[in-house]
């Protein structure tokens, strides 16, 4: 088998499937408070001020929604692959079904660097928010004994607690789903109390007044303020501009909820919790940002946030001592619940890429008694452990950006190529053989708007719209380049650059109308994004654009990051391992005379025909043919397949009346 045909090989997965070597014991409700406990950590505390002093003034409210919203348009795709494909590994499960072994190691090698940045950076956090309960005591004990900032690129001290933490919360998780996730259902609850308690005390002390400072009148009660620090007054001082640059770094503050994303394999019912976990987390955690920045910025004006710690000192301001306190004790929990979120999917994203080979097979190994991936827990948690003891994070946290933004574009990429492309379970099987050859027929420009009216995918339309979807996102590229790069000559309305920006806009336009005229696929599935092909395009150009605005270091890191992960799969690949797990997954397949793959029409698929035919009647159980032995029909679904390395072995049709034998 080539290195190309490996690359672009696509995992096999069957959607009624649900055996799992892991417990399945999580709930909706256990799914959604981990997506609210992933993502409210200490942001929920600091990032509301921050913005409000630097970006946005009052109108950050403004940057939480968009910033919510641009979740929403990742947060929906998710939801959809969660009921598509109800397996462990989030992004990287949905990348290789959907686009190929080579794309899903690089989505799930970034996704392993964002999630121990991620654990690194919070307890890291954690542990100088408690040095900030012993005024500085625990670091100045670390430095004076355990010094390593005289290697350079290491922090002052080596942070024993960070490290600690670190380790208890990884014990907790290689326990048990259970334990773990009941350990983040207290921590979490206890957090939104916090957070109730914010809105609600701090309302008495809001005064409206603050969302409309005159400016003038601000720099004469406030002469020590420069003119830039208070920008032109009202709720939005520093305008659009400054709105839609908050909204990028409250973006980050949405982070998280993707975790819910790696329990395909430990949900009871996946396929309907997943979306609704997804949705509902990211609504809760919307409105504790909009009530925390709503509160803040009335208690205290914008410019005289504190960056480090806005809610204690907006408390400290109004007299009020005791709610100093708890919010410090309830950082300390939102600390906890994103530091077991953060760590969570990080062994399930391991546990799936080496049970597809793609890294050791040794991570994959679960536990008998526990029911945890424990060996991929262990090394998880120790390694981000030790880049939270060792390392200064500023620099680090823009790589956690780019793997998350990375899985993000990819999966609004499968959710369009899916939504167009053959479904092989039988949902899209042809009524009219003749169709596949008058789409075939049709010049390109009648494919382009689908003026025959097919309204069944082929294997024309599936192989169109894949390349469709394909330049859409080299277009996406080109345009937020042009943007970034030539920024201040399009907000002067230079007529080269305004023209060249128009005409590729133009374009990305025609090709989703393109889309929109293409045949959809039948697959039932238990939720879908709405305004397919709208959304996952322009929750594609949003993150591509993000994407853009990260700095050249951040680059430079992500191709060291890169090279490391490649190695481990040139090791996977050359020694066999990836072929060895592909292998067993088509021939479990062909054991079940049913392969479901999102490659759709290049498959050779074998169909139950008489038992489907079966359940349409409404009857269930054995198919008969009349000599008491089971009775199934096999066909063959694509008469001409193009992607061999997906093909299993031909069956011939003297089986037709065998019976499959025991699995």
């Amino acid at each position: 088998m080539g290195l190309l045909t490996k690359f672009t090989r696509k995992k096999i997965v069957d959607r009624d499937e649900t055996s799992t070597q892991l417990h399945r014991v999580l709930t909706t409700v256990d799914l959604t408070l981990l997506g609210i406990g992933s993502t409210l950590g200490v942001g929920i505390y600091v990032l509301a001020g921050e913005e409000a002093k630097k970006d946005a003034g009052p109108a950050v409210v403004l940057s939480f929604l968009v910033a919510a919203l641009a979740s929403v348009l990742a947060g929906l795709c998710y939801a959809e692959f969660g009921a598509r494909v109800p397996k462990a590994g989030s992004a990287y499960v949905y990348s290789y079904v959907c686009v190929g072994e080579f794309i899903a190691f690089v989505v799930g090698w970034n996704l392993i660097m964002e999630y121990v940045i991620g654990v690194a950076s919070v307890a890291k956090g954690y542990s100088e928010n408690v040095d900030k309960l012993f005024d500085n005591a625990m670091g100045d004990a670390f430095k004076y004994y355990f010094p390593i900032g005289h290697y350079g690129i290491f922090s002052e001290a080596f942070d024993w607690f960070a490290f600690g933490i670190t380790l208890v919360l990884t014990l907790v998780l290689a326990c048990g789903v259970k334990e773990s996730s009941l350990f983040n259902n207290v921590f979490t609850g206890l957090n939104l109390v916090v957070v109730l308690f914010v809105v609600i005390a701090g309302s008495f002390y809001a005064d409206p007044k603050n969302w409309r400072l005159d400016r003038n009148e601000t720099l004469k009660a406030y002469p020590n303020l420069t003119e830039a620090a208070i920008g032109q007054g009202g709720f939005a001082p520093f305008g659009f501009h400054g709105i839609m640059k908050g909204a990028a770094t409250c973006f980050y503050g949405f982070v998280g909820f993707d975790a819910i994303a790696t329990t395909g394999e430990e949900a009871k019912n996946p396929q309907r919790s997943i979306p609704l976990a997804i949705i509902f987390s990211l609504l809760f955690i919307f409105l504790a940002y909009f009530g925390i920045s709503t509160v803040i910025t009335m208690m205290v004006p914008y410019f005289l946030q504190d960056e480090n710690a806005p809610l204690p000192h907006a408390f400290m301001s109004a007299g009020f001592e005791t709610g100093k306190w708890v919010v410090s004790i309830g950082a300390i929990f939102g600390l906890s619940t994103s530091l077991l979120g953060a760590m969570f999917p990080m062994p399930r994203v391991i546990y799936a890429m080496a049970s597809d080979g793609v890294l050791f097979k040794f991570l994959s190994k679960v536990h008998p008694r526990f029911q945890t991936p424990l060996i991929a827990t262990i090394i998880a948690g120790t390694f981000g452990g030790f880049m939270a003891a060792l390392f200064n994070l500023d620099d680090l946290i823009n790589m956690m950006s780019i793997g998350t933004l990375t899985a993000y574009t990819l999966v609004a990429v499968c959710v369009l190529c899916l939504r167009y492309r053959k479904d092989v379970d039988g949902a899209d099987d042809l009524e009219n053989l003749d169709l596949e050859k008058e789409y075939a027929m049709q010049p390109f420009w009648q494919r382009w708007l689908n003026l025959g009216s097919t309204n069944i995918p082929t294997e024309m339309s599936s192989s169109y719209t894949d390349r469709a979807v394909s330049l859409y996102c080299l277009l996406s590229l080109i345009f937020c380049g042009i943007a970034i790069r030539f920024e201040d000559e399009i907000v002067d309305l230079q007529y080269p650059f305004v023209v060249s920006l128009s005409l590729i806009g133009i374009c990305l336009l025609g090709i989703l109308v393109s889309l929109i005229m293409q045949p959809v696929s039948r697959a039932k599935l238990t939720f879908k994004v709405p305004l397919v092909p709208a959304l996952p395009g322009i929750s594609i150009l949003a993150n591509t654009y993000l994407i853009l605005k990260l700095s050249y270091e951040t680059w430079i890191r992500f191709a060291v990051w890169m090279a490391i992960g490649f190695v481990f799969y040139g090791i996977c690949t050359f020694n066999g391992t990836s072929d060895e797990a592909y292998q067993k997954s088509v021939e479990k397949r062909q054991r079940k005379y049913s392969k479901v793959s999102a490659n759709g029409f290049r498959n050779a698929v074998f169909q139950l025909s008489e038992k489907a035919e079966d359940a349409r009647n409404g009857n269930s159980g054995e198919l008969n043919n009349g000599n008491g032995t089971t009775s199934i029909q096999l066909r063959k679904l694509s008469s001409n397949p193009t992607n061999h390395n997906d093909q299993p072995p031909q069956h011939s049709s003297s089986r037709q009346n065998q019976n499959p034998g025991p699995e």
